[in-house]
């Protein structure tokens, strides 16, 4: 009886050590997949602290021209929308702050050319856990999540910071106060800007991922449309502080299309789980 003990306590011991090692070997794996990931963000993090000039110019104070392609766009829509002048001043009020703002905004700028290279080494690290028919079903995350987030980033780029610099740069409530802006401030609104509409963009794989889990389907989605149109109104309103009905409506049309999306790719999810059922039942 004690030498059946003895062997059960034995094989126990070997199945915890076996789990332990799997779970290090996990994590080792993972750590190795963070690693690379790093090293790419630092890679283009150096390029773009190599090209800053270029960068600082053209990109990060785009917004902040009168000839920057939206405003130019914007006249071509009629007269009364074109922008002929920024107001305000970006000063710098700190010591090292313009040593930390090109630091940081190559950081920045690292971590987003990056994304996809990160959504690639995660998509490794899950892969090896999938099923055959969950691999069939998230084939092609990494495009789709990186050409979501990329749309959203130009979208919030070239639409929503240029808007909501302009009229938060001329806004005023007395000839007495003038706008100056730290640089620190301007940077921080431009790329709060950007990066929160490269996360909204991501709506469909939410979706899809709340969808495959069960939690949505495209049958709510579609029951439930004229309340998230009030919704993504009211979101469309706060990420452009604007307050012309025009701009809102265009910040609001590409959220209307990504629901839209949404429905059509959660309804796919939902028809492929009632043929797996059918396909069940009938067996």
């Amino acid at each position: 009886m004690s030498d059946n003990k003895l062997v059960k306590a034995i094989q126990d011991k070997g199945k915890n050590l076996e789990a332990e090692m799997s779970f290090f070997d996990h994590l080792e794996t993972l750590r190795w997949h963070l690693i690379r990931s790093a090293v790419a963000v630092l890679i283009f993090t150096g390029v773009a602290f190599w090209q800053y000039n270029f960068i600082f110019n053209q990109i990060i104070m785009g917004p902040f021209n009168p000839n920057f392609w939206t405003y130019r766009m914007l006249c071509k829509f009629g007269t009364g929308m074109c922008v002929t002048s920024i107001k305000g001043e970006i000063i710098n009020t700190e010591m090292a702050g313009q040593f930390m703002l090109q630091l940081n905004s190559s950081i920045l700028i690292g971590i987003i050319i990056s994304v996809p290279y990160i959504l690639w080494e995660v998509w490794r690290f899950i892969k090896p856990a999938l099923l055959e028919k969950e691999m069939k079903a998230a084939r092609g995350f990494v495009f789709y999540a990186s050409a979501l987030f990329l749309f959203g980033i130009l979208f919030g780029y070239y639409v929503i910071a240029p808007e909501s610099i302009s009229f938060l740069a001329g806004y005023t409530v007395s000839d007495t106060i003038h706008n100056q802006f730290t640089i620190s401030s301007y940077l921080s609104m431009v790329a709060t800007i950007t990066l929160i509409i490269g996360l909204v963009f991501e709506l469909p794989i939410l979706i899809y991922i709340l969808a495959s889990i069960g939690i949505l389907s495209g049958t709510f989605m579609r029951r439930t449309r004229r309340y998230s149109v009030i919704i993504l109104l009211i979101i469309g309103a706060i990420i452009s502080p604007s307050p012309d009905f025009f701009t809102t409506i265009i910040s609001t049309v590409p959220l209307f299309a990504l629901y839209e999306v949404g429905i059509w790719v959660a309804s796919n999810v939902e028809k492929r789980r009632n043929k797996r059922h059918d396909e069940l039942m009938a067996s």
